[in-house]
């Protein structure tokens, strides 16, 4: 089945009870504007639809922003959030597309075979005229058995291996932090690029609040020498946007697409990390 879903399609599952919905609204780091997801989320959402708090499910045991948790701490969370594996498990954003792609990503790395994306998020889900309700939702717990598939996922030393090999790595950083004229969100992160990576700023592949179709994706590919044939890692500063690349990838046709999730956060404060524009 196709990775997105439209407002229509889900208003006619909202009572199916092997259909879950989630919210996976994650403020940006750094914003101007600071909001704050969860009270968004307690204000208005999409009726019986869950909160993935992608900070709080994140694993805590590194000072690395948004890494996979363990998988019994991924079970656990899941469970009490009252989403198996095995149900069928929309995950939407209050606005754009921006994180909703990452808890798509982290729930089919952790088992979960039937993940989409609602396209357009609550904005279209709003705009089709569907109700939304406020306060939280408890769902009764489930069995989520997490089982990690290692090939999803790339480490800094595989992805040294990569550079070395000039495989495909796609940045979905700005091209400002990705070209080191910007700096990073994060304090004491220098900006650049790991050598030989490509620059597919995520914003690019949107339009308005949807991700752009499918033929469009596969052109802005080709268009940047993205063999899509090719094994292609994607990064970005904490591996939230990279999934959005990841996304954007399978929508394309690509087949083999791994994530690297320490992504820049953990790349460039490793001391045999090779950035550019060199470091001054």
């Amino acid at each position: 089945m196709h990775p997105l879903v439209t407002p229509a399609w889900l208003a006619d599952r909202l009572e199916d009870p092997n259909v879950v919905i989630v919210d996976a609204t994650l403020a940006p780091v750094g914003a101007d504007s600071p909001v704050d997801p969860h009270a968004q989320y307690l204000a208005a959402h999409i009726p019986g639809a869950v909160f993935f708090d992608i900070d709080e499910l994140s694993d805590h045991a590194t000072t690395l922003p948004h890494m996979l948790p363990q998988p019994d701490a991924f079970s656990r969370s899941m469970s009490a959030l009252g989403i198996s594996e095995s149900m069928t498990i929309v995950v939407y954003e209050q606005a754009a597309v921006f994180s909703a792609p990452r808890a798509w990503w982290m729930l089919r790395t952790f088992g979960a075979k039937k993940v989409y994306l609602l396209d357009g998020g609550l904005q279209a889900w709003l705009a089709a005229g569907f109700p939304t309700q406020s306060g939280d939702v408890l769902r009764t717990a489930a069995a989520f058995s997490a089982r990690l598939d290692p090939a999803a996922v790339k480490s800094f030393t595989q992805v040294q291996h990569l550079i070395a090999e000039h495989e495909q790595i796609l940045d979905a950083r700005s091209a400002g932090r990705f070209n080191g004229a910007l700096p990073e969100p994060r304090p004491q992160i220098p900006s650049g690029h790991m050598p030989g990576a490509i620059n597919i700023p995520f914003t690019e592949l949107l339009a308005a609040n949807h991700l752009k179709p499918a033929e469009e994706l596969r052109q802005f590919f080709k268009d940047r020498n993205v063999n899509l044939d090719r094994p292609i890692t994607t990064t970005c500063g904490s591996g939230v946007t990279a999934a959005v690349l990841s996304l954007a990838l399978e929508l394309a046709g690509a087949k083999d697409v791994t994530l690297y999730d320490g992504s820049w956060s953990e790349y460039a404060q490793r001391a045999n990390a090779i950035i550019e524009p060199s470091k001054t």
